[in-house]
């Protein structure tokens, strides 16, 4: 009996416990951020939430403005979305940003500007600004058909605009022009050679048209002699950059590696401001060697002492990951997308030196990633890749890319498939749309890259840009050229087949483009146990006319939880930034991307 009372007891005390927890649960002041009164995009397409909170730098519940509000605690920070629509970061999972940054505040972009009157006049003002001894650049990012003349810039139109200061202008990996007084400072005469790439001559003198024939190492080379900046500039470009990067939505990018760019030298300072917590992009990084000769040594030496995926406690929480060898594994196997020439053949003795090289890269299970633009070097590539494979099994243990595919076809998919490669895809058709038709006629441009048939056929696929040369480093123009299947000057490159709704294209250029850093788990949704990075834009993705997509901005972005990029209704939360530096820098005058109609 006396059993029975004390159960009874002890059941009664449960109850008004839990009674009391119920209806006086203490609120969670763990709680960091909550965000509300939005159009949240979900995992689900045409899905969508009206509020969220974010806890210790991750998304920690979704639901209705009521609901999420109730989490509120004595430090949660409050923020009304005004009825925005609110996105995931976006993620480029194929560019050159680290590049970019050391070299941001010294360039002229063209990104966007949508005439050659204003081009040269932005090209004749900053003229006016530059100091002796340094030059006017404008280093890629810019089509012919961005401008409502639809042509190129002409070399007499340059040097009426600039004739007394050195400019060099390149355009994607086609063509470099210098005024007469870039001539006259780097010394080119009817002597000068470089491999691949022919010096246009007139009267036997350089007319200052540089062709890349079909490669582009004149282009690299000629940008190697102009001046840099200063390692107190790089690091302020760097940050604008990045800041740029997070005006534009994105708030993590996947480094391909890059011609000019050695490492361990030009990585120190994106490296020393992970260190500082001030890389507001969370960056994963490929490496390649970029002298012609070097390569095996290269790899050898670095796939041998670094590990793929490390991230040491110092970079966290933004991220500045070593992630594996790509995208120019060997400059034997460089084909470079200029559709303005015809396809480089590659060379007989390809297959030997990648051979070599893949070894390496298989032995120490090393992610990596190729640049393979046309379906006869791909059919090259994956042969090596299976002969390698099937002495040293990795393609199954690492993540591998196919980088760029544009004229992939399905046989060498259902090969990339069955071995367990993933397919970067970027928006340079959006560039050179018109040159590949005029070359290989409408009828193969329609698929080219067949983006749909990736999708259908369940390969890992990301959206990128290939910034900043051969194409811009603006997102919101990769969306707009998948959801249209439109070139810049307006040519509809790809019927229905080929295009994908602004959802799934969102939906690549966020999770899709994760699984290329093995993070399509932790980022690319607005999802409990996620990163928490998200946009606030200024106009709705969604139910905007589709031209105005090329012209969408943030209003707002997050890394980690916190605020890198504020602007309109939430300017007061925008971060200090410095100052730019140099004063005369393009930059601080024009900004990058230019929305200016």
């Amino acid at each position: 009996m006396k059993t029975s009372y004390n159960l009874i007891v002890v059941f009664a005390l449960v109850f008004i416990t839990a009674c009391k927890n119920k209806t006086e649960r203490p609120v969670d002041t763990k709680v960091d951020l909550i965000v509300y009164n939005a159009k949240v995009t979900t995992d689900k397409e045409g899905i969508f939430s009206e509020a969220f909170a974010i806890k210790d730098g991750n998304f920690y519940r979704i639901g209705t403005s009521d609901e999420i509000l109730k989490l509120k605690g004595d430090s949660t920070h409050i923020l009304d979305a005004k009825g925005k629509t609110i996105i995931p970061g976006l993620n480029d999972s194929h560019t050159h940003l680290i590049r970019e940054g050391i070299n941001y505040n010294n360039e002229l972009r063209w990104d966007g500007v949508t005439s050659i009157d204003v081009a040269l006049q932005m090209l004749k003002e900053q003229a006016a600004r530059t100091p002796e001894g340094q030059w006017i650049r404008v280093i890629g990012g810019w089509g012919a058909y961005q401008f409502e003349e639809k042509r190129l810039p002409t070399l007499e139109e340059i040097n009426e605009a600039v004739p007394d200061k050195p400019v060099y202008i390149m355009y994607l990996y086609s063509l470099g022009y210098l005024n007469q007084k870039g001539i006259e400072t780097l010394g080119y005469n009817a002597s000068t050679q470089y491999p691949g790439g022919e010096i246009e001559l007139k009267n036997g003198q350089p007319t200052g048209l540089l062709a890349a024939k079909p490669s582009a190492l004149i282009l690299y080379k000629t940008l190697t002699k102009l001046p840099k900046l200063s390692p107190e500039e790089q690091e302020n470009a760097t940050q604008h950059y990045y800041r740029e990067l997070n005006r534009l939505g994105v708030t993590s990018a996947i480094d391909a590696g890059g011609g000019g760019q050695y490492y361990p030298n030009n990585y120190s300072i994106s490296k020393k401001l992970a260190a500082e917590g001030k890389l507001n992009v969370r960056t994963a990084y490929y490496l390649f060697a970029v002298d012609k000769g070097t390569e095996l040594d290269f790899f050898k030496t670095w796939t041998s002492q670094l590990t793929p995926g490390t991230n040491d406690d110092m970079f966290k929480p933004n991220g500045y990951t070593y992630h594996g060898a790509g995208e120019n594994l060997t400059w034997e196997a460089a084909d470079f997308e200029n559709f303005l020439e015809p396809r480089p053949e590659l060379h007989e003795n390809m297959e030997e030196e990648l051979d070599s090289i893949v070894t390496v890269i298989a032995k120490n299970q090393t992610s990596f990633r190729i640049h393979a633009t046309y379906n006869e070097s791909i059919e090259r590539f994956l042969n090596v890749f299976e002969k390698v494979d099937k002495i040293h099994p990795f393609l199954h243990k690492v993540r591998w890319t196919i980088d760029h595919a544009e004229t992939i076809n399905e046989a060498n998919l259902k090969r990339i498939k069955e071995m367990g490669g993933g397919i970067a895809i970027q928006d340079r058709m959006l560039f050179q749309g018109e040159y590949f038709v005029e070359r290989y006629g409408a009828e193969a441009a329609k698929h080219t890259p067949p983006i749909s048939k990736i999708i259908a056929m369940g390969i890992p696929i990301g959206f990128g840009t290939d910034g900043t040369r051969v194409s811009s480093y603006n997102p919101m123009l990769t969306l707009y050229w998948a959801v249209s299947g439109k070139t810049w000057g307006g040519l509809q490159l790809y019927d229905e087949s080929n295009k994908i709704s602004r959802y799934k294209a969102l939906e690549i250029l966020t999770n899709g483009s994760a699984w290329f850093s093995n993070e399509e788990t932790l980022k690319g949704f607005i999802k409990e146990g996620m990163y928490a990075d998200f946009v606030i834009l200024a106009d709705d993705y969604f139910t905007i006319p589709e031209e105005n997509i090329k012209n969408l901005t943030s209003d707002l972005t997050v890394v980690n939880g916190k605020v890198v990029f504020a602007k309109n209704d939430f300017k007061g939360l925008d971060p200090e930034v410095p100052v730019i530096i140099p004063e005369w820098s393009p930059v601080k005058y024009y900004g990058g991307y230019q929305n200016k109609k």
